[in-house]
């Protein structure tokens, strides 16, 4: 798959007057972000946008100027048909990941503009923008806006920097470059407040995200030899604690920062029998994408995920066996 051109996809962004940006179902700071970023970059050239997620906006992405804009897809199909000429999926590494309502609301689009950072990415759009080695589909979204002279309002300044930020856990992963801090710089000359919106993305969680902590340190487990370490998440605890979707985000990090870890894994159950398997690797030989790609999931080399069959004990010994595997091949 090759890549279009920026000039190619600024065509479509001229001949077009109504577009339908959306992102991944569970999103994260990158997805909204994104979706925020270019969307509102859009209307700026006063075409009609539309904002949507199969969940909509998160709690704590709330603060962002704009995301009132983020409609919940099953709630805007109720209000009637969806008319864009244009659908755009954003930090979306397969189509379906868009959710099923989603999917139908992009049904009537005559182009679909598919632009996102993951390397798993196939290029299912008419028009397609993959950067496997940009840290985040915000920097990318960065680099076409400024490129093509874009409006740079500050929803779209703010979006792109918490996008980004979240995406690279503020500028620390190994996938952040010297074009990422330029960004940031650059971002900054144009008025970002950097305390008040680190502040709100990073120091403001609701309680109940402690009490989950709380609740996985409990589940924690290490391999006989500390390189792996893994907790679950059952759905009897998120109901106990009235957890929301966001509350988990992070949260592996935590065992990822465990001196020793070379591999760290989040089991969440999903319902009766559906599990779902973040993996992140601190090692660049052990490729958290081709392990997870073994279950039918992908990603990034060193952040990835699954969803497959439970119950949550067989995909813990699956997958689990499979990272040892991997772990062995590689000599670590």
């Amino acid at each position: 798959m090759s890549n279009s051109t920026f000039a190619q996809i600024n065509q479509v962004f001229q001949d077009h007057e109504s577009f339908l940006v959306v992102s991944h179902v569970r999103p994260d700071g990158d997805a909204i972000g994104s979706i925020l970023a270019l969307g509102h970059a859009l209307e700026g050239l006063g075409k009609k946008v539309r904002y949507l997620n199969q969940d909509g906006c998160p709690e704590s992405l709330a603060f962002l100027p704009g995301s009132e804009k983020v409609e919940i897809s099953r709630e805007a199909l109720a209000k009637g048909p969806i008319e864009a000429e244009v659908a755009i999926a954003l930090d979306t590494a397969a189509h379906s990941r868009v959710g099923e309502d989603s999917l139908k609301a992009m049904d009537g689009a005559q182009v679909l503009v598919n632009i996102d950072h993951h390397l798993s990415n196939p290029g299912y759009g008419d028009l397609n923008y993959i950067d496997s080695d940009s840290p985040a589909t915000g920097q990318i979204l960065y680099d076409l806006i400024t490129a093509l002279d874009l409006p740079f309002s500050e929803i779209t300044r703010d979006s792109i920097y918490v996008a980004t930020s979240t995406d690279t856990g503020s500028f620390q992963y190994p996938g952040t470059t010297q074009r990422t801090y330029e960004m940031a710089a650059d971002l900054v000359s144009r008025g970002l407040n950097v305390g008040q919106v680190n502040s709100l993305t990073y120091d403001n969680s609701p309680y109940r995200r402690v009490e989950l902590m709380r609740s996985l340190l409990n589940t924690l487990e290490r391999s006989s030899d500390g390189k792996v370490a893994w907790w679950h998440l059952t759905e009897q605890t998120k109901s106990d604690l009235q957890l929301v979707d966001d509350d988990s985000e992070g949260m592996i990090d935590i065992i990822r920062s465990v001196q020793g870890v070379v591999v760290a894994l989040f089991f969440e159950e999903l319902g009766a029998d559906k599990i779902r398997v973040s993996l992140r690797s601190k090692d660049q030989r052990i490729h958290a994408n081709e392990i997870c790609g073994a279950f039918g999931g992908g990603g990034h080399a060193l952040a990835a995920g699954i969803r497959m069959a439970g119950p949550l004990a067989d995909a813990k010994e699956k997958v689990l066996a499979e990272v040892s595997r991997a772990i062995t091949s590689a000599g670590v």
